[in-house]
């Protein structure tokens, strides 16, 4: 027998000019999920329906969408071994109850029972608590009685020993008041915590409406046939973020150095239904109704407008009525409520501008398949992933900012592979197989360069101090004010190899023509205006093993005699 395979592929708004009989039949469509793309925000979920359809018009019905399911993107599409052809697609929501009534209502007694007895249970031993602390109460009592007379001497012992008996039966009958009282102290509580347990699982028997999408399919079948039909929708609860690991090994005298670079993905969803057992695909596409770039509006510049002086108001008649000066005063200024209209149309217009103003594009896109199977639970909680690994040659520079510390920091300078680009997340770093901190990773372009730091770098020594630091003033004709200062940075390079030393400092800018600022020193800087930083300035070399390099530098800065100058950002 031949089998015909046909594609089909229908958006849930499309309707097509068939006739479908009211009294279709009714298929119910089981389906599972199968596949699902995650996106930066929100998920593509893929179920799957395997159906047996017989001959005639018929209503497959799809129960387990959930409330979140958007009604423009849900798609069903598939292929039959017979001609199947599909009429209007409808989506409603529903109120759908957690548990059957009956199995609800034989739980509920059971739990009822067991929480009755509980009670009773507790109540006899609270009672015994009672009666101890009672008995307590009594026995301290006692103690208030008059104070052992003192027996005079050749009279009776008996007396003494009489008192000596009355004080030990109170201590041993107190003590086993307050033992009882204890006890039963500690199984009331117990009690309390076991009816708590019971109670909240009466709770959850509760009947609780769970909101659900039903989609309705509408088909035709030339003849009894078998069909695989997918069902796709978008939900919004969903998200990805990246994660990295950095693992840096520095190397020895004759290893180069190496890094791994591992990318992760922390997949997180609370859309109402689990992701069991799904291929998992992570994209970097950011799917949403705003997709088109803001419209700018035209802006114009005028003059202000003249302000005219306020018209003096006439007093009312006395024979005015005060309805008639309301009225008057309202047509002059306008109504409190016919203000307040005006004032929320004008938030209304703000909250949309801003609202316009705040819609993402995205400028790539990739898509990473996730080996396997994957679970991700609909409790909100992550989900890490492996996405892949990365084999990097890194260069590595030490770089130290000594005005601000004495410290020196290992980088790594890179190249992002040339696969996809990375997306900006949190990187945890490693350097020899030690866990150094967290870090964060920018938004890198494939190919594109950058450094990561590694933490202190204790194999170099950093030294700083101040040579000059003095203020005059030069010139006799017209006499100028300076501040000249110089310093030394002393850098010793202490590893087994070769290693590149980049060192930060800055000198002030002037923002006033008459504010005169000089280089001095004899180590002109490799680069000026690091970073696009007026002022920042970079000493770059390369450090033999057990070298040690001066950087002499300074600055003066002169301005006019009789004003004052302040250093700042």
């Amino acid at each position: 027998m031949r089998i015909q395979v046909r594609w089909l592929a229908l958006p849930a708004a499309a309707v097509v000019m068939m006739a479908t009989p009211l009294a279709a039949a009714e298929i119910p469509g089981n389906s599972a999920i199968t596949a699902v793309t995650v996106f930066s925000r929100g998920a593509e979920v893929t179920r799957a329906a395997q159906l047996k359809i017989p001959e005639g018009e018929h209503v497959i019905v799809f129960k387990d969408l959930p409330a979140q399911a958007i009604d423009g993107s849900i798609r069903i599409e598939g292929r039959s071994t017979g001609r199947l052809d599909m009429g209007s697609v409808d989506t409603r929501r529903l109120e759908i109850p957690h548990l059957d009534p009956a199995v609800s209502q034989s739980e509920r007694r059971k739990l009822e029972e067991a929480i009755e007895r509980l009670q009773d249970d507790r109540a006899l031993v609270a009672a015994e608590m009672d009666a101890a602390e009672a008995q307590k109460r009594f026995v301290e009592g006692l103690v208030a009685l008059p104070t052992r007379p003192s027996v005079k001497q050749g009279e009776n012992a008996e007396k003494g020993e009489v008192w000596d008996e009355i004080f030990s039966l109170i201590g041993s009958r107190l003590a086993q008041a307050e033992k009882t009282r204890l006890a039963a102290s500690l199984k009331v509580r117990e009690f309390d915590r076991r009816i708590a347990d019971l109670e909240r699982a009466l709770s959850d028997l509760a009947p609780i409406e769970d909101a659900r999408t039903e989609v309705r399919v509408h088909i035709t079948a030339a003849a009894a046939l078998e069909a695989n039909l997918l069902v796709r929708y978008q939900v919004p609860s969903a998200s990805w973020q990246s994660l990295y690991d950095a693992r840096l090994n520095t190397g020895a005298r004759n290893v180069a150095p190496g890094l791994l670079l591992v990318r992760r993905a922390a997949v997180q969803q609370r859309t109402g239904e689990d992701w069991r057992d799904v291929a998992l695909t992570l994209s970097t596409a950011r799917p949403s109704n705003g997709a088109s770039a803001p419209i700018l509006d035209p802006v114009a510049v005028d003059f202000v407008p003249d302000i005219p002086l306020p018209r003096p108001v006439a007093s009312a008649p006395r024979s005015m009525a005060p309805a008639d000066r309301a009225g008057r005063l309202e047509a002059e200024t306008g109504s409190p409520a016919r203000e307040a209209a005006a004032d929320k149309r004008q938030e209304e217009e703000i909250a949309i501008s801003e609202q316009q103003a705040s819609a993402e594009i995205s400028t790539f896109q990739a898509r990473f398949e996730i080996p396997g199977r994957t679970t991700v639970l609909a409790t909100g909680e992550v989900k890490r992933a492996l996405i892949d690994e990365a084999k990097i040659e890194p260069s590595l520079v030490v770089r130290a900012v000594p005005r601000l510390r004495t410290q020196a920091y290992l980088y790594a300078k890179l190249a992002a592979p040339k696969t996809a680009a990375y997306l900006p997340g949190t990187i945890s770093l490693f350097r020899d197989g030690t866990y150094i901190g967290t870090g964060k990773l920018p938004l890198l372009a494939p190919g594109q360069e950058h450094e990561i730091g590694f933490g202190a770098d204790d194999s170099v020594r950093i030294r700083y101090a101040t040579v000059e630091d003095k203020r005059g003033e030069t010139g006799l004709i017209s006499s100028q004010q300076t501040d000249t200062r110089s310093f030394r940075i002393s850098v010793k390079n202490m590893h087994e190899r070769t290693i590149a030393v980049s060192v930060l400092d800055n000198i002030p800018t002037s923002r006033q023509q008459d504010i005169k600022v000089e280089l001095t020193g004899k180590s002109p800087p490799t680069r000026r205006d690091v970073d696009d930083k007026r002022g920042t300035l970079a000493w770059e070399t390369l450090l033999q093993p057990d070298e040690e390099r001066q950087i002499d530098f300074g600055y003066r800065v002169s301005w006019p005699a009789g004003k004052r100058v302040i250093y700042g950002r």
